[in-house]
Parts: structure tokens; sequence; C-alpha cells
């Protein structure tokens, strides 16, 4: 039995999320671990770094899977990206050792999130990015963002239904951009809860658009209580760049400079 870890890209759009579910077949680890299955002609069962839900973008989803098979790694890229709709692609496959767990041996998460700012909305950006139509204040986001860095209780940007154990989270980095109508939301940390970074940018969008004293988001995050902070933004703008791993497994680094999408 040896153990590979790969990298998957994807646009989440026409699927119900990453997570295989007994109601649908449209989902990521459907897709992956059918073309996967395929190509070892054995059940393949794959871990992710970090579910994604309905509509979320991958550039850099990494998994791990054990397999008796034994293929070169072009066959599994190759022969897996044949088998996979054109919206989910392998990106890389390297052999590791069973130590390696996709899951938990990532040490940071990023993700980023796509904002259009413009009255009007594009066919080119459609299921992209989130269209926001109000004029938002950066310097606002900007200072707001900053009190949410460091280990601290994010229960007041966890969704409901979250199944995770503790809302304490290590937020290591935040970056808000502008150029021309798009705003990029540049989010790392050691890990992050149900729908975590969309309704952290739901909130940052209200104190942009309303021009909020940026010391209320101490308040919010002091508050634990999600009715304190904003509205989910919806999906299409997120985008997960994907996870860090100690430098002893020699995985490649995630994407992070690299565009998102050619407009940016």
């Amino acid at each position: 039995m040896k153990r590979f870890a790969a990298s998957i890209e994807y646009f989440g759009t026409n699927y119900n999320g990453w997570q295989k579910q007994s109601q649908t077949t449209e989902t990521i680890q459907e897709k992956v671990e059918n073309a996967f299955s395929s190509i070892a002609n054995e059940e393949i069962n794959i871990i992710c770094s970090g579910r994604t839900d309905a509509g979320v973008h991958a550039l850099s989803q990494v998994i791990h899977f054990d397999t008796n098979a034994k293929r070169l790694k072009k066959s599994w890229v190759d022969g897996t990206n044949s088998l996979l709709p054109k919206d989910i692609s392998i990106n890389w496959i390297k052999s590791v050792d069973d130590t390696f767990n996709a899951r938990f041996s990532a040490v940071n998460r990023t993700y980023k999130y796509i904002v259009f700012n413009k009255t009007s909305s594009s066919i080119v950006h459609s299921n992209r990015v989130t269209l926001v139509k109000e004029k938002l204040n950066m310097e606002t986001m900007i200072k707001a963002s900053r009190f949410l860095l460091g280990e601290k209780d994010f229960s007041s940007f966890r969704a409901s239904g979250c199944q995770s154990k503790s809302p304490m989270r290590n937020v290591t980095e935040i970056k808000i951009i502008k150029k021309k109508n798009t705003i990029i939301f540049e989010i790392s940390a050691n890990a992050f809860l149900f729908n975590m970074v969309r309704i952290i940018m739901g909130t940052l969008i209200n104190f942009g658009a309303n021009n909020l004293d940026p010391r209320l988001m101490k308040e919010i995050l002091n508050a634990k209580d999600r009715k304190e902070a904003s509205k989910t933004l919806d999906s299409s703008g997120l985008y997960f760049i994907g996870p860090d791993y100690p430098s002893a497994f020699k995985l490649p680094s995630p994407p992070i400079k690299r565009q998102i999408v050619p407009y940016i």
C-alpha cells in the first residue's frame, strides 16, 4: 500500500461543495474519487485539506489517498484529468510517507475573496466574483480587519451547523487591496470555521459601506454571538488557495501570488 498526495483545482459553481453526499453525485469529492478509482482499478477514498462549500472554488485543494495500484505520475495526472469534468483538474501528484495527512498535517490555510465593486454587473464576472454595488471605504475595512489577527474566539463568525469542537482560530495574515473595480481580500489561518471567511467578508463590507468605527470589530468578536456580525456573503467570490505543510514533506506551496482569474 502506497500513499499519494495530490493537488486539485476546480470551479465550484456547478457542485454542491466538496464533501460526498448521499442525496447527490454532484460533489467534487465524488468526481475525483470516481476518476482516481477508474485509473487505479480499485476503490480510492480521499482525504482533503479543507472542505469547501457549494459554489466555492479552489486553486490547490490538497488530498491524500492510499492505493496498491502502481502507475506513473503522468498516468495518474493525465489519466485522471481525462475522466474529470472540465471544471476540475489535477495539478500534481506526489508519493508521500504514511505520516502525511492532508488535513491534520496542514499548518496553515489561505483563502482569497474577490469582490467586483461597481454599480453594474458583468457577464465575464458571473460566478467568479461577488458583486457589491455600494461605495466602500477601503481604509475603514483595512483597519477593522486588523482586529481579527491572532488567536481568538471566532464564534461571531461561525455559521450554525458548524461541527468544529472549538471556535478558537489563529489568523496569521490578512491583506486587502483594490485594483480598479476589484477588491482582493486574502486571509490565512491555521484553520477556518464553517462559513467563517464569508461572514468576515460580509461584516467588512458592512464596515466599508457604512463607514463604521473600525473598533466595533473588536466588540463583535468579544460578543461571541453570530447575530452581532453581518450577513454571509455568497460563495461565488471565494477561492481556497490551499494549505501549507511542514517543509519536511517537500510539497509545492499554495499558488498565493498566482492570478486567480484573467482580469485581476
